[in-house]
């Protein structure tokens, strides 16, 4: 059932619909028994899953079931030590996973504990104060400036009344609201200007009200609801990981069956037979990959939050590296959520005023040769004609626009909290929606004499309709209609631009004192125009470096905000978003299929719904785009869940911060583009550890595969624990060398990474497989060519043989394949031997230390046979050399592709060319 347009009804309408008494309120029987068939006003919330569930999920994984499988032959046939071991690997992977799993999703939580405001409500004809969750529809309460709304509704009453709604539409200035009925129904939420929504806050004026939603039937309540609907999907890591698993384990059985279909041939017992099996699957099975996975993404997850950007799930490390898109919200994100003034209009003159935010320290700079500027009218009217206060560090009690004014004064040199002292109002017309203008009266100096003077600031069509004449330089006055056409020119070049404009007048009233007190609105005419004042919200200083370097790597950006869409154009142009911009309305009016068409036009979007962000995140990532959304209100909390990657930024709403998977603790846009490389960066080590992982494992099936077809060694290549000795203890150290290993120069001068393109495609496979032969063939010749008889019950110089050669060619491998197609033996390299120099060590100790050799059945060797095992390992590294040479060399002789610049340039021209921007 679609929710009762409150807003096209009119307020007598609403309290007889809710069965209320605006002047009495509810009784309190009657409140009761409505907040027992509504329930409390507050968010309700899902349980979060248990432990014992996350772990059994996690116990689920293919790759571990296969190795309980192995676990559990293991023990059938004797085999305890490598079925403890099995095991052990299992636990581990169970618990690395459900911790990472345990990190608390609790966004509706997160609404439920947001603090619970007090609200004054009517009831029994007594003005009383209540807990916001005692509220129900229908109560009559009544609302200031500072209160924080504690429902939804409908006004009945108001004075001045302005909210700021950017928790939940985005839109940065506070908005005016009155009790007009308005006609339409179909209003976008942001505009629904006779409603007040829970949650947002009262920055100007006082209010009646009546509840008109309580709880989950509340907007915040509805996004509550969104954020429950919404599953989050797998990373682009885990669902490749999952593809490779299966494919392992398709590798994985079915040497298996070969194996023993051969033993059964040959008449080999069943133990034997078992063990071969057991051999085989912990040669084929990734055990190290999901643990070595975790700790490559671990090490990622560090350096994120070094760069003050804090994941909550490992797997979102590497999801950053492949954003190809990001959706990000305005307010606060792309700029500093302080209106601040960009531009004058004085006199006739243009005066641009620079500095950041509500920081006082600033310059007003005019063209070379002008006279000084006279400021003395603008000054009075920037600190006498409002009421916000700013400290020097920064704090502001108001209005954020009259902080602006505030902050502008200060820059001119006129403090406004000493001028209110010293010129005190002696009367008033204060800011309404309904006249758009705000006067008030001084007696004030001027040109070295006190004269009672009207200061009027308000909206520039309005305070021009009430003008008889402006000011030109010098303070010269001349009739308005001589100058209108240039006023109204400079209002819309400020319009055009992003600026909330505001004009400022005055008239002088010596000795009518007593009739302005009377009645103050009677004499706002007949006014001298004095000038105007741009304000925005600015751009943070970093915003559009980032933006720059989003688009070298390939990175669509687009911004969503719940400002209109022209002053979202601007502010798009300004970042150099590229081309098309477009408001709600049309936004829905659209169907998914011309919105995705649309798309590559479509750069800024203005006036959205929390519904529409999420329908956008939801359409881009139909159309194959990795989305990261970025945002600090409520409003974005549903569509940040959505993205691949949401981000919450540090000084947002605490549901905003759980919705999302990625925390920026410094709101620092340019941050999460140092997160994408950082992301792009442990992307490409997660390849070149599993290029160098499934080498190793592709080199050890071919191994146990040709010693069972062959009959080598009673067809036992290798025991099962030499294998496990191998993934737990000699590949450690190559993966950490990956893992440290620095990030190429230009990795931001790339486009993302494909995400349909798996981590297991047909070139990645031949170049494993082909590692793989090279590494099987140098360990099978060392191991025939070994002195010595092969048995598998006892230990033997070829077997040792082979575990040494697997052991340090696995070592040179980790060296050389660290980089790809660079070569990895150019500097940083020593830091890389000496981390390697420890698994050289353990297989010296695995062959020569009793323990060891009793635990793996390894025997001692020879210097000779330590030499020869040496030789046969340092082929490997060399031909991964030539190899990758030889690609290099064709890398440099193939046509220089076109960079990733000049891809998108190209098509901003084009869009330009067809008609520029798009605003709606």
């Amino acid at each position: 059932m679609s929710p009762t347009p409150w807003h096209a009804q009119s307020g007598e309408s609403v309290v007889s619909a809710l069965q209320s008494d605006q002047e009495r309120g509810l009784q309190s029987d009657e409140a009761d028994q409505r907040r027992r068939r509504y329930g409390s006003n507050e968010i309700t919330s899902t349980p979060p899953p248990s432990t014992w569930s996350i772990a059994v999920l996690q116990l689920k994984d293919p790759m571990n079931l296969m190795l309980v499988a192995v676990a559990a032959v293991s023990i059938a046939i004797g085999e305890v030590p490598t079925a403890i071991v099995v095991a052990v690997l299992v636990v581990l992977n169970i618990v690395l996973g459900t911790r990472q799993e345990l990190k608390a999703r609790a966004s509706v939580d997160a609404l439920a504990k947001m603090q619970t405001p007090q609200a004054r409500v009517i009831r029994d004809g007594n003005l009383i104060q209540l807990d916001a969750t005692e509220l129900v529809p229908g109560d009559i309460i009544q609302v200031e400036a500072g209160d924080i709304i504690a429902a939804d509704g409908r006004l009945l009453a108001s004075t001045t009344l302005e909210t700021q709604e950017a928790a939940l539409t985005g839109e940065s200035t506070p908005i005016p609201k009155d009790p007009k009925t308005l006609e339409n129904e179909d209003i976008p939420l942001g505009d629904r200007s006779n409603l007040v929504f829970q949650n947002t806050s009262v920055t100007r004026g006082t209010a009646t009200m009546v509840v008109t939603e309580t709880g989950m039937q509340t907007q915040i309540g509805q996004i509550a609801s969104m954020l429950s609907a919404v599953a989050p999907g797998k990373s682009p890591l885990q669902r490749e990981l999952d593809s490779l698993t299966k494919l392992l384990g398709i590798i994985a059985w079915t040497a298996v069956i070969v194996i023993v279909v051969i033993g059964l041939i040959r008449g080999q017992d069943l133990t034997t037979l078992l063990l071969l099996g057991i051999a085989m699957g912990v040669s084929a099975i990734p055990t190290g990959l999901p643990t070595f996975v975790q700790a490559m993404l671990a090490y990622g997850a560090r350096q994120l939050a070094d760069a003050k950007a804090v994941v909550k799930n490992l797997t979102d490390v590497e999801t950053l590296g492949a954003t190809s898109a990001i959706n990000s919200d305005k307010t606060g994100t792309l700029t500093m959520n302080q209106m601040t003034v960009r531009s004058l209009y004085v006199h006739s003159r243009w005066y641009t005023v620079d500095g950041e935010g509500y920081a006082k320290a600033g310059r007003i700079t005019q063209v070379a040769g002008e006279t000084p500027p006279d400021f003395t009218l603008l000054a009075y009217g920037l600190c006498l004609d409002s009421d916000a206060t700013v400290s020097d560090s920064g704090v502001v009690v108001g209005d954020p626009t009259e902080a602006a004014l505030v902050v502008l004064a200060a820059k001119i040199g006129a403090d406004a909290p000493l001028t209110r002292r010293t010129y005190p109002r002696v009367a008033t017309v204060p800011f309404d929606s309904a006249y758009k203008f705000m006067a008030t009266y001084h007696h004030l100096e001027v040109d070295g004499e006190s004269q009672f003077v009207e200061l009027v600031k308000g909206g520039p069509d309005v305070v021009l309709a009430r003008c008889s004449s402006a000011f030109l330089p010098g303070r010269r006055q001349v009739p308005i209609e001589e100058v209108r056409d240039e006023l109204t020119a400079a209002n819309q070049s400020m319009s055009e631009k992003g600026l909330r404009v505001l004009a400022f007048a005055v008239r002088r009233l010596d000795g009518r004192e007593d009739a302005v007190v009377a009645d103050p609105m009677s004499f706002v005419e007949d006014l001298t125009f004095v000038g105007m004042a741009g304000i925005i919200d600015p751009l943070r200083p970093e915003a559009i470096d980032s933006v720059r370097t989003a688009h070298r790597a390939g990175i669509e950006v687009r911004m969503i905000t719940g400002d209109h869409a022209i002053t979202a154009a601007a502010i798009g142009a300004e970042l150099g978003l590229g081309p098309g911009a477009v408001g709600g309305a049309e936004l829905q009016a659209m169907t998914d299929d011309e919105l995705s068409a649309a798309l590559p036009n479509l750069h800024v979007f203005g006036r959205v719904t929390p519904q529409d962000k999420l329908r956008l995140v939801d359409v881009m990532q139909s159309g194959g785009a990795v989305v990261a959304m970025t945002g600090d209100a409520v409003n974005d909390a549903a569509a940040l869940k959505k993205a691949d990657i949401g981000v919450a930024m540090g000084s947002g709403s605490e549901v905003t911060k759980q919705a999302g998977k990625m925390v920026l603790t410094d709101d620092n846009f340019g941050t999460l583009i140092t997160a994408i490389t950082l992301g792009r960066n442990i992307y490409g080590k997660i390849v070149s550890y599993i290029r160098y992982q499934m080498s190793k494992l592709f080199s050890l099936v071919l191994l146990f595969l040709a010693a069972s077809i062959f009959n080598i060694n009673e067809g036992v290549a290798l025991t099962p624990l030499m294998v496990l000795f191998q993934h737990f203890f000699i590949t450690l150290f190559p993966v950490a060398v990956i893992m440290l290993d620095p990030p190429p120069p230009d990795l931001m001068n790339k486009p993302p990474r494909d995400p349909k393109l798996p981590i297991a495609h047909r070139s990645a496979v031949a170049q494993w497989l082909a590692y793989g032969v090279l590494q099987f063939a140098v360990t099978l010749a060392a191991m025939l060519l070994a002195p010595g008889e092969m048995s598998t019950t006892e230990a033997n110089v070829p077997m040792t043989t082979a575990f040494v050669v697997l052991s340090l060619g696995s070592i040179f491998a980790g060296l050389t394949m660290r980089r790809d197609p660079e070569s990895g033996l150019v500097p940083p390299v020593l830091g890389a031997v000496k981390i390697l120099t420890i698994p050289t060590v353990v297989t010296v100790f695995a062959v020569e230390a009793g323990v060891l050799q009793d635990l793996l059945m390894t025997t001692s060797l020879t210097g000779a046979q330590w030499l020869v095992c040496l030789g046969w390992s340092l082929i490997i590294p060399v031909v991964v050399e030539l190899e990758k040479a030889i690609r290099r060399h064709r890398i440099a002789r193939a046509p220089a592709p076109l960079p990733a610049t000049t891809a998108v340039a190209p098509a901003r021209a084009r869009h330009s060319s067809e008609g520029g921007t798009i605003t709606r």
